[in-house]
This record gives C-alpha cells, sequence and structure tokens, in this order.
C-alpha cells in the first residue's frame, strides 16, 4: 500500500531548500520548513517571497494561489517541529559531517516510519544513512536547480534502502510533476558525474590558455546547443560547489579528470565563486546578479579586419554534404564560388544539391527567389585544380584521411597565387600536418564548419605554431562576413568542441557499460536535468558510433589520458556493424518504429 504523505519537513532554505519548498507547497502539501537561526529564516522566506513573486508576475500563478501557497508553509528553528511529518528532505550545504548529524537528530525526533531524504548533489547516501537506526528508509531525492522549474529529481537508492520505500518516493517526485529517475548510490549520480567531468575539462583548457573564456562558452552554445557555456555555467552553479562534487566524486572514482583543476582552488581562496559574488569567470554587475560586465579579459565587441587580406573569390574542394554546404554558405553572401571536384558528373550533381537546398530555403521563406538565383549564379563547377588559380581562399573539405588532404594541399600549393590562404575543414586531423604539404605553412588555417553549414553557427578557426596573424585575421573577418561565430584555438586533437564533447560522451557509455543506469535514463537525466537538446545516446547514434570511436581515438593517441581510452562497448558495438541511425541499429534499435 502506497505511503500516505501529506507533511513534509524541509531542513535548509538556501536557494535549493526553498525551491524544493515551493514544488512541495505548489502541490497542496504541509511544510515545515527548518533553518538554523532567525536570520536564516528570513533569508530564506524571501527566497520564497521573491520566487513566488515572479511566478505571480509570469502569470504562472495567481494572488489567490500565491497566498494559498505561502500559507502552508511553517517556519521554524528547531528540528522537534519535525515530530510528526510524513517525511523530511534534507537540503543543506555539502557537508557529509553536518547532514550526518541532522539525520542522527531526526531519528531521535520523528516517527519510526518517518521517510529520510537527503537532497545531496554528490555525497554517499549510504554513508549518511548509517548515522541512523533506520538506513533502510533514507534515500536520496537529487533536485536540480532552480527546483520549480527543473522536472528532473534523480532517486537514489542504497543497498539496504527498501524496496517499498524507493516505490513511494518515485510516486511522490511524480505527485510533484516531476520526472524521476531511480539509481544507485555513486558519486555525482547520473548528471552530476557526467556534468562536471565536462565542466572540469573545460576549466583546464581555460588555465592552459587554449581558449578564451568567451569563445569556450561560444562554443558549447553555437556548435552544440547547449543553453550555457561551461564557463558561464560554472559561475551560477558556484565555483565552491562545483570543487566539492569534483573532490567527492575524484576520492571515489579516483579518475584524474574529476581531480579538481587547480585553477578552482585558486579562485575560490580569492573569492571569486561566481555569480554569488559577483564575480567568477566572468564579472557581474552585482552579487546574484545575471548580467555579466566588460572587465579586463573582455575581447573588443567589434572584428578588427585591419591587417586581414581580401577575400573576392573562394574556392572550395570537394562534393560531400559539408562541401556543398560551405559552397551555398559563400555563394548566399555574395561571393564568387569555384566548386572543384574529381569529375564534371559529380561537379554537376554538387551545383545540383546547392539549387536544392536554396529552393527549399525559397519555400521556408527564408530567401527570396531573387537572392537563390543570384547565389547559384556566382557558383562555377571546376575540375581541374588550375582553375582555382585566382581564388582569395580556398577551403579543403575532403574525406577525413590525413593521406587525401595532404595530396589536395600538394596539388593547391603548386597551382594557387601567392598570398592565397589556403584553409581545411578537419574535424580531428592536424592542421599543421597539411600545411606540411605546402610550401606556405603560414598561410595555411583550420576553418571547421560544423554540420549543416548553411545551419549552424559556429567555426573553429585553429591557427598552427606557423599559421600567419594576418591569415587569422582574415579568416575571423570571413567568419563575420558570412554570418557566422568564429572561436580561435589552437592545432590539437578535437579543437574545442569535440574536445569537450566526446570525452562527456565516451563516461556515459561507460556508465551504461556498468549497469549504473539504463540508456534511456541517462538521456533523460542530461536532457531534463541539464537542458541539453539531445541525450548522450540520442546524440552518438546520431552522429555514428564509428565516428565518435574515431574521434576518441584521436583524442586518446593524443593526450595519454587514461580516461579518454574509448569505453569498450563503444568498441564492441562498431565491430558488430551497430553504428547508429545509419545502419538501423545503435545503442537504440531503429528498426521499428
Amino acid at each position: 500500500m502506497a505511503r500516505a504523505i501529506s507533511s513534509v519537513g524541509v531542513i535548509g532554505l538556501g536557494t535549493m531548500g526553498a525551491g524544493i519548498a515551493e514544488v512541495l507547497a505548489r502541490s497542496g502539501l504541509d511544510v515545515v520548513a527548518v533553518e538554523i537561526d532567525d536570520q536564516a529564516v528570513t533569508r530564506g522566506r524571501g527566497h520564497l517571497d521573491h520566487s513566488t513573486e515572479r511566478a505571480l508576475a509570469g502569470g504562472k500563478l495567481d494572488a489567490a494561489e500565491r497566498a494559498a501557497l505561502l500559507g502552508r508553509i511553517r517556519y521554524s528553528t528547531s528540528l522537534q517541529e519535525l515530530s510528526d511529518v510524513d517525511l523530511v528532505i534534507e537540503a543543506i550545504p555539502e557537508s557529509l559531517e553536518a547532514k550526518a548529524d541532522v539525520f542522527r537528530e531526526l531519528d531521535k525526533i520523528t516517527r519510526p516510519d518517518t521517510v529520510f531524504i537527503s537532497n545531496t548533489s554528490s555525497l554517499s547516501i549510504t554513508e549518511i544513512s548509517v548515522h541512523t537506526a533506520r538506513p533502510g528508509k533514507v534515500v536520496g531525492m537529487h533536485f536540480f536547480n532552480p527546483a520549480p522549474v527543473l522536472k528532473l529529481v534523480e532517486i537514489v537508492r542504497t543497498v539496504v534502502t527498501e524496496p517499498e520505500v524507493v516505490t513511494d518516493v518515485v510516486a511522490f517526485a511524480e505527485r510533484l510533476g516531476k520526472t524521476p529517475v531511480v539509481i544507485g548510490d555513486r558519486a555525482g549520480f547520473i548528471a552530476n558525474a557526467l556534468l562536471f567531468g565536462y565542466l572540469n575539462h573545460a576549466v583546464r583548457m581555460y588555465e592552459q590558455r587554449y581558449a578564451t573564456r568567451e569563445d569556450l562558452d561560444a562554443a558549447m552554445r553555437y556548435g552544440c546547443g547547449y543553453p550555457m557555456g561551461p564557463l558561464a555555467l560554472l559561475d551560477l552553479i558556484g565555483l565552491d560547489t562545483a570543487y566539492e562534487i569534483l573532490d567527492t566524486m575524484y576520492h571515489q572514482s579516483r579518475n584524474r579528470l574529476h581531480a579538481p583543476a587547480p585553477l578552482l582552488k585558486q579562485m575560490i581562496t580569492a573569492g571569486l565563486l561566481g555569480r554569488k559574488t559577483g564575480r567568477g569567470f566572468y564579472t557581474y554587475d552585482a552579487p546574484d546578479s545575471p548580467t555579466v560586465v566588460a572587465d579586463g579579459l573582455t575581447p573588443a565587441s567589434t572584428v578588427d579586419s585591419g591587417g586581414a587580406r581580401k577575400v573576392w573569390k573562394v574556392g572550395v574542394v570537394g562534393t560531400g554534404t559539408m562541401a556543398t554546404g560551405i559552397v551555398e554558405v559563400f555563394a548566399k553572401r555574395g561571393y564568387d564560388v569555384v566548386l572543384r571536384a574529381r569529375s564534371a558528373e559529380k561537379a554537376a550533381a554538387s551545383v545540383a544539391r546547392v539549387k536544392k537546398s536554396l529552393d527549399k530555403a525559397v519555400v521556408r521563406g527564408k530567401l527570396s527567389e531573387e537572392d537563390a538565383t543570384a547565389a547559384l549564379a556566382r557558383i562555377s563547377p571546376a575540375v581541374d585544380f588550375e582553375e582555382l588559380a585566382d581564388v582569395d581562399l580556398v577551403v579543403e573539405a575532403v574525406a577525413e584521411e590525413l593521406a587525401v588532404k595532404q595530396a589536395v594541399f600538394a596539388a593547391l600549393d603548386d597551382v594557387v597565387k601567392p598570398g592565397a590562404i589556403l584553409a581545411t575543414t578537419t574535424s580531428s586531423l592536424p592542421v599543421i600536418e597539411c600545411a606540411a604539404a605546402t610550401s606556405r605553412p603560414s598561410d595555411v588555417v583550420g576553418l571547421h564548419f560544423f554540420n549543416p553549414a548553411p545551419v549552424m553557427k559556429l567555426v573553429e578557426i585553429v591557427s598552427t605554431i606557423a599559421t600567419a596573424p594576418d591569415v587569422i585575421a582574415t579568416a575571423t573577418a570571413v567568419c563575420a562576413a558570412v554570418g557566422k561565430q568564429p572561436v580561435h584555438c589552437g592545432d590539437r586533437a578535437g579543437f574545442i568542441v569535440n574536445a569537450l564533447l566526446f570525452p562527456y560522451l565516451n563516461d556515459a557509455v561507460k556508465m551504461l557499460e556498468a549497469h549504473y543506469a539504463a540508456a534511456d535514463d541517462i538521456d533523460t537525466a542530461m536532457k531534463v536535468g541539464c537542458g541539453l537538446p539531445m541525450g548522450p545516446f540520442e546524440l552518438l547514434d546520431v552522429v555514428g558510433l564509428d565516428v565518435s570511436l574515431a574521434i576518441q581515438r584521436t583524442l586518446f593517441n593524443e593526450f595519454r589520458e587514461e580516461g579518454f581510452a574509448p569505453a569498450p562497448l563503444l568498441e564492441h558495438l562498431v565491430t558488430a556493424g551497430r553504428l547508429g541511425r545509419k545502419t538501423g541499429k545503435g545503442f537504440k534499435d531503429y528498426s521499428v518504429s
């Protein structure tokens, strides 16, 4: 029989605790909210007043509903007030000792059948539960911030949690309008275990001055569709909170990728905790404000094209989806484009694909018929490399094989005029290897467009140790001219996006491989809990498991980082020919509708 829950205690009224209290009261439950002193109660009540005022202003509550919600919450500074509640949710700061003390006291005060819940985001529920006489009735219930908005709740069971308690807590989460996933007790659970490894990696990139904070964040927003970049997200979470979660994960996993980046500790020591202190990776106009203001690290808001070379005519080598997409991008923006293919038939077919894409844009109202006709007229098909002799910029977009690309660059070096820029769209190969096939390595740069090129705004501009400054300036100006968001990085495996994205995907495969959670639950956790557009297994199946494995191997071979070693399950699926959507089966089965 399901447990009847009508009254709930909430201990701790920080941002998360106050949010949980609001969720409970909004669902019609009576809430007893307990804080350490009157000042903390006042602060917690202020969180609730502010949040419900915003809900009222946004039309999500009317005045009567707001009054009823707030009327269901009773405040206290004594745990004794929780003696008659049916369930208690603890939401105090992430200290195992402090949480253990709270649960030890609760054990003496509450009824023997009262369920204890911890909202910890990283600590062991098992270690918390052993400080009570009822470990079977202790579970984790990890809400995500802001609790009134985000739907995901991770229900964390231990090896001794009673099955009926888990069932009751899942039903309770659903009653609150949440999406529960049930998982075992390990540091970080699903979402944080995957998210914080990625965030830590981004901090290391920034620490190594591989890319600026703005470029790191823009790369993940525009390249992956993430709602926030990693450094902006860390500022929102709080650097101190992130450090504690990573430290807990590291001490359990011993995975070096979870060891907090030294820069995090330095910033915490300096009091740069993120939004809550008004300064973290970015500077804000006031503590707790989301508004970023310029500081000494803010780049100029306009593209400095001084010193950039003039680009009037562009060549594109290749006939695949990426090549034709890039041709369309340049032609629509007024550039004359030479499309070089290996045969006249391939060239004609590629131009026809561009025309089809332009026609679709006209049908959708995104392009006028006149502009589409003009763009198509700017494209000249070619077979001989000599027809690229007078272009100002050549973009190579052939197969992702180094020998093939080197042959293309050697051929371009022979025919293209001096001063022209030679660019590669490689997503994983070293740009310097392409440059080495020419007599002009200073003119070679990476321009990594994202697929589909006409839609995706991001371009990674990859400079080698030999790339000339005016070539980088030209690439930046050209990206701006074609409406793209350029980000700059050095010539190493994965550049920014793939280097951050694929280790996260690989970690998700390892989590599945360990039978910690099902693929659907992991996907749900990352979409609902972190606001990502796709779960890791959905994304892997779209990208292709063979492509994903190749990128992960490239990262491992370059960095020799043990945590980057491809998950054996990924290797096995590729060997078995289960490559994702393109073969009908990957992590999921697409052969049945």
